[in-house]
């Protein structure tokens, strides 16, 4: 599932790896700055030490938006029309929109909040296997599932707001630092509400450039992809599981791959498995791994091994 989370991402980050709001996709200047901005980040990575190595995604980034600069990438004029437009200070306005229940849609927003739930029980698997080398607990699980939900019935009941869930790049961004302290994620999230409260801070975060952010992001992305791999390879490869990976890639990844696959099926069912191999890769292997028995045996599969057949018989 987590190897399915980094797939589902890496378009993204390609996408940004490429792309700004000056050039067109894939021109040299976008791929040159982007290049840059993921040169220097790795070129920090090798030379610091201590707590300035942990701050090489950050300072990649710094050099690569000096760099856009230079090419004409940041656009500061947005800012000035940010803040003639919402002024310096903000405040949300609570309760916007008055509550409605129809049940078609919270039937469709608990599919789409399974998918959810799916997501971030394996961003927080990814976590604590990966950067705290240990199993996720049931109690970690739940409470994460718990934040979630109470995280996005806040933002959409109380300040009108879409529902958030946890955020996959983060995992990759863990993994590669190693920084799990909870006083440091807070002071990002208390910038990100500073972002909000007051414009010219969000503005002017928004003049990163999309191949700035695509030359760290690219990093991030295939680091929960090998996390993903790691955890794969500790559970080991039998028949089985090497049976329950193989099809629920193939299936899950496979029809994201096919836009007109769902054209049959109701809509709901399309929103929900054609753009996002995460849900297909977690239905599939579930559902073999509930169906399939503990040790396939030889003949099952057409294939004799040495974990089915004794010495003898293979010498024979």
């Amino acid at each position: 599932m987590v190897v399915s989370i980094g797939l589902s991402i890496l378009k993204v980050g390609v996408s940004s790896f490429g792309s700004s709001s000056v050039y067109p996709l894939g021109s040299w200047q976008n791929l040159l700055v982007a290049t840059i901005t993921l040169a220097a980040a790795l070129i920090f990575h090798t030379t610091l030490k201590g707590v300035a190595k942990q701050l090489y995604v950050l300072l990649g980034m710094v050099v690569g938006y000096a760099v856009s600069i230079f090419f004409g990438m940041v656009d500061f004029a947005a800012m000035g029309d940010t803040i003639r437009e919402l002024g310096v200070i903000a405040v949300p306005q609570l309760f916007a929109f008055k509550p409605q229940f129809q049940p078609a849609a919270i039937f469709s927003f608990c599919l789409v909040f399974i998918v959810s739930a799916v997501e971030t029980i394996g961003d927080t698997t990814a976590c604590c296997k990966g950067d705290l080398s240990r199993d996720i607990t049931a109690d970690e699980i739940s409470g994460s599932l718990c934040v979630d939900g109470f995280a996005s019935a806040l933002s959409g009941g109380v300040f009108g707001c879409l529902p958030i869930t946890s955020f996959s790049q983060n995992v990759g961004l863990i993994s590669m630092t190693h920084v799990v302290n909870r006083f440091t994620i807070m002071f990002g999230a208390l910038a990100m509400i500073l972002g909000g409260l007051f414009p010219p801070i969000g503005a002017f975060f928004t003049t990163l450039p999309d191949c700035v952010l695509g030359g760290c992001t690219v990093i991030m992305f295939g680091a929960i992809i090998v996390s993903g791999v790691t955890m794969l390879g500790e559970c080991g490869f039998d028949q089985r599981n090497t049976i329950i990976a193989a099809t629920s890639f193939a299936i899950g990844i496979g029809v994201t791959q096919v836009p007109e696959f769902f054209s049959g099926m109701p809509q709901i069912v399309s929103d929900i498995f054609a753009n996002n191999p995460v849900a297909g890769v977690f239905v599939v292997a579930m559902i073999l791994s509930l169906t399939l028995p503990k040790k396939v045996k030889a003949e099952d599969v057409g294939a004799l091994t040495e974990e089915t057949m004794d010495t003898s018989e293979v010498e024979k």
